[in-house]
């Protein structure tokens, strides 16, 4: 296993990655003289009865919530902080989020609100949770006017990611996870994207190479957090992983959360991406075509199934947390390993989205 620090100054923590990471995550629980509950997705615990049971012979008791993205509201929040009252939880307990993106930002924000704030691991158990949303500290759930729109930033106090749970996952969902692998390589770093693109197939859950991209990508996040943990950057700094994303977002919320998998929205939000920073950052077409190579060699949608409308698109845009004063603010590569962040004219957006 290989241990990851984070660097936060007083708000830091070690990220373990490889098999056996779930056991070390129940010895740091059963560590703590503190009460602890589990957040977890039924599914992935149907899928491994043993990581349920063992975290009960622990005294740790689970509250079950169902995976995706119709899980992430208001009501599940509540539900959640009702939950760990009935439980018992004190100042001083601790929550463990194991599952995907959406249970690790669902009990994030419940234990970041909880009491005012309680202590919180994660465990992701999915490839896009362990690569992205379970390092940085960024919580929260949807609302009707768009995605990740309530939350908070609330770091946790170690993640575990256990790389053996990635053989039980559905192909779909660990293509999912690719994208935002081909996201940190498009964004910072060139060494990462050769070795995807040297692969004679698209990476999967018993690919050598897994354990190192799921490392660099960890670390181009931890790198990026560190020096803008709370995306106060003018230019650049925490914006930059967004890459990508203010197109799929606005595709996930025109399109309905859940018809898309947040990866699968994202792999399509860096093919505009990339259209777009061929018409402003000089990224280029031998580039691009590359981009849009890797994503389909891990079978990754790289256009919509369905029309929407430049206006649809545009105003869920306006809503993205990215945003400035109106202005809609875009991650952009001048080149593979290398990004910026711009404020592009509105109409040559629209015009693009149209194209595409």
């Amino acid at each position: 296993m290989e241990n990851l620090h984070i660097n936060l100054g007083g708000r830091s923590y070690d990220l373990l990655i490889g098999g056996g990471a779930f056991n070390s995550a129940l010895d740091w629980l059963s560590n703590r003289e503190t009460r602890a509950c589990a957040v977890a997705d039924s599914r992935f615990l149907s899928l491994h009865s043993g990581a349920e049971k063992a975290l009960l012979e622990r005294g740790i008791p689970v509250v079950k919530v169902e995976g995706g993205e119709k899980s992430k509201t208001l009501s599940e929040f509540g539900r959640l902080c009702s939950e760990f009252a009935r439980i018992g939880l004190d100042r001083c307990s601790v929550v463990a989020a194991v599952g995907g993106g959406v249970v690790g930002d669902l009990a994030g924000f419940a234990a970041s609100a909880y009491m005012r704030g309680i202590d919180f691991i994660q465990i992701p158990t999915t490839l896009l949770a362990m690569v992205d949303s379970s390092v940085g500290g960024k919580t929260g759930v949807d609302i009707k006017e768009g995605k990740n729109l309530v939350g908070a930033f609330w770091q946790p106090k170690a993640v575990f990611a256990d790389l053996s749970f990635l053989k039980t996952l559905p192909p779909r969902e660990f293509a999912a996870g690719c994208a935002e692998i081909i996201k940190c390589a498009v964004l910072g770093d060139a060494g990462l994207f050769e070795l995807l693109e040297n692969l004679d197939g698209p990476l999967a859950p018993d690919t050598p190479a897994l354990s190192e991209a799921v490392r660099l990508s960890c670390a181009l996040k931890a790198k990026v957090v560190a020096a803008d943990e709370c995306e106060t950057c003018k230019d650049g700094g925490r914006a930059l992983l967004n890459l990508g994303h203010t197109y799929a977002h606005a595709l996930e919320k025109c399109a309905g959360y859940g018809t898309y998998l947040h990866g699968e929205a994202v792999a399509i939000g860096l093919v505009f991406a990339a259209r777009l920073s061929a018409e402003l950052c000089g990224l280029s077409k031998n580039d691009e075509r590359r981009i849009c190579g890797l994503l389909e060699k891990n079978r990754l949608p790289t256009h919509c199934a369905e029309k929407i409308s430049a206006e649809k698109l545009w105003g869920a845009m306006a809503l993205d947390k990215k945003a400035r004063g109106g202005r809609v603010r875009f991650a952009l590569a001048d080149k593979i390993g290398s990004s910026r962040t711009m404020f592009p004219d509105p109409e040559l957006v629209r015009r693009l989205i149209d194209e595409f």
